[in-house]
């Protein structure tokens, strides 16, 4: 029975609404909530009473919905199964999984970590999480622990249960490798990882971290991780990194282990890479260079021999293939035309033209000032000086087929320079090269189809590294740490970051959201949670707190449904 009640105190009315029931056989009060005075249930009714006294906005869908990957990665429970402590504050686990929905979202320095997270819902979820237990420093006393081989006996861990929970289709790996630069002095002999070489994104004066990835093709989950060396090349690391696949997939399959098919690019070719891959019998789907096969490169893209691809996501290329002794073993080859391909290379091309006319036409001019005693000072040219300047001119790729020099002794003792462009070459280069690959695989039964679309599934794993790099919502950055278990330790949570982000976009997809994944994390990061603080009422010894999310899209109400994100399971903050 639920009741209106009316209290005199100190000749006031205060109105209660209450819940009255039997109890031992006694009509007892079980609960009453206070009304107020008359007034202010008026003013509630007509939508009047005290406004709040501020507001506080907390990052709500993006978090909760990592948060959720991660429970269901058992990421947490994984780690401090293999990385115990006592029952005391956040665990190993707690650290390590906060780190990458950290990374996952917008990586923060370990310095403003706390601070990012107090911004979050997840305070609800940790909320023995407070700014000192979130220190920089009690962070990496807790990632200390995790030494030596502990970061991939975690991985594997983590992996086996996803693989297994959301049936990731293995047969298909993409491999590749990039590098990281750093910002480690010069002479700081603390890390190994950190060497000097040749960076993807031209900062070659600083040391870099080399990182590895193996990738499935089904949602751009990554399977084996690892980081080296920086001044090891690819080529040489990619043996390595093959026995060190081949043994964790084993040992994750077991004895029900599919089989796979490695897709990887022509920069890990060698003769004893093809000889490992034949020992480990591993399927596999490569290219290699056109010059090392000119007799293929030089057959007509209007030959006979190139028959339509069929598949839908193949409009427009044609392929055919032969059969070929490569790296010491008969092997398929698959030659193929895209036209889109040829698009992007002629426009190329045709850029590289024009620049090197110019480059070239200033130096025609620089000979012939010279010559008229415009110039005067500086090292007088020479006919050798000038064909090595036009050799460094025409250094862009087919550049000295297409543009033919002439330099001879002139007048004054200046050498004359002549160029024009070798229209017939141009016309042989597109009838040729421009617009084809050639591609190399074990897979003799599969048709031409299958093994161009395996191949450009290579394309996922340089999407992910770009993602990685994205100074917005990449993972890897900031990379402020200087001894190799620190850095293993990095590459560990930004590869499970990577995992959650995987995971996260394969269920809205096979929901059917065709959205990418900054589409997605932009969705739901816009997603937010306000809570009103009102004034305190008579008898409370707390602010009261109503909380309400943004406005939501059509779109993000169905996200929200999908990863199954209830605000009236989270209606109150801590």
């Amino acid at each position: 029975m639920e009741r209106l009640e009316v209290k005199q105190i100190s000749g006031h009315s205060y109105y209660y609404y209450s819940k009255w029931a039997w109890v031992e056989g006694k009509c007892r009060r079980v609960w009453q909530r206070y009304l107020g005075k008359l007034q202010d249930i008026v003013q509630a009714v007509e939508g009047g009473g005290p406004p709040p006294l501020y507001a506080e906005v907390f990052q709500w869908a993006l978090p909760l919905a990592l948060w959720g990957e991660l429970g269901r990665a058992e990421v947490v429970e994984r780690t401090d199964r293999l990385c115990p402590k006592r029952d005391q504050g956040l665990s190993p686990g707690q650290y390590l999984g906060l780190a990458a929905v950290n990374r996952a979202i917008r990586p923060r320095s370990k310095r403003s970590f706390g601070e990012w997270f107090a911004q979050t819902a997840l305070v609800r979820e940790l909320p023995q999480a407070d700014a000192a237990a979130l220190a920089s420093q009690r962070f990496w006393d807790h990632m200390d622990r995790i030494q030596g081989e502990m970061p991939q006996a975690i991985w594997k861990e983590i992996l086996r249960g996803v693989v297994g929970r959301e049936a990731i289709d293995v047969s298909s790996v993409s491999y590749d490798g990039t590098n990281f630069y750093t910002f480690i002095d010069t002479f700081t002999v603390a890390p190994t990882l950190a060497k000097r070489g040749k960076n993807k994104q031209g900062r070659h004066n600083l040391r870099q971290v080399q990182y590895a990835l193996f990738c499935s093709a089904d949602g751009h989950v990554p399977l084996f991780y690892d980081v080296y060396e920086g001044n090891r090349n690819d080529a040489r690391q990619f043996p390595l990194m093959l026995r060190r696949f081949e043994e964790f997939f084993r040992e994750l399959g077991g004895a029900n282990a599919p089989e796979i098919t490695l897709v990887f690019d022509k920069g890990n070719n060698s003769a004893d890479n093809f000889a490992l891959l034949d020992t480990l019998a591993l399927h596999f789907v490569g290219s290699v260079k056109l010059d090392e096969h000119k007799e293929l490169a030089c057959v007509s893209n209007r030959d006979s021999r190139f028959v339509p691809c069929q598949a839908p996501d193949l409009e427009g290329t044609k392929a055919f293939r032969v059969q070929k002794t490569v790296y010491g073993r008969q092997r398929t080859l698959v030659v193929t035309y895209n036209p889109d391909l040829f698009e992007a290379q002629w426009l190329t091309v045709q850029n590289d033209i024009a620049q090197a006319v110019e480059r070239l036409a200033h130096l025609r001019q620089r000979l012939e000032d010279r010559r008229a005693q415009v110039i005067r000072g500086g090292k007088a040219p020479t006919v050798e000086s000038v064909r090595s300047d036009c050799h460094n001119i025409l250094s862009r790729q087919h550049m000295k087929k297409i543009i033919r020099i002439h330099v001879a002794d002139g007048p004054k003792n200046v050498p004359t320079l002549a160029y024009e462009i070798d229209a017939e070459a141009v016309a042989t280069l597109s009838d040729t090269s421009l617009g084809k690959t050639i591609l190399i695989t074990g897979r003799h039964a599969w048709d031409n189809d299958r093994v161009i679309v395996a191949y450009r599934s290579q394309f996922i794993i340089e999407d992910v590294f770009k993602e990685m790099k994205d100074r917005e919502t990449g993972t890897w950055w900031p990379l402020g740490h200087w001894t190799d278990s620190k850095i293993r330790v990095h590459a560990l949570y930004c590869t499970i970051a990577l995992l959650l982000r995987a995971v996260l976009l394969r269920r809205v997809r096979q929901a059917g959201l065709p959205l990418s994944l900054k589409r997605l994390l932009a969705e739901l990061d816009t997603v937010r949670e306000v809570v009103n603080i009102y004034p305190r009422k008579r008898r409370q010894t707390a602010e009261r707190r109503q909380t309400v999310l943004t406005k939501t899209s059509q779109m993000q109400q169905k996200l929200l449904a999908l990863l199954e994100l209830e605000r009236e399971k989270n209606t109150f903050l801590g």
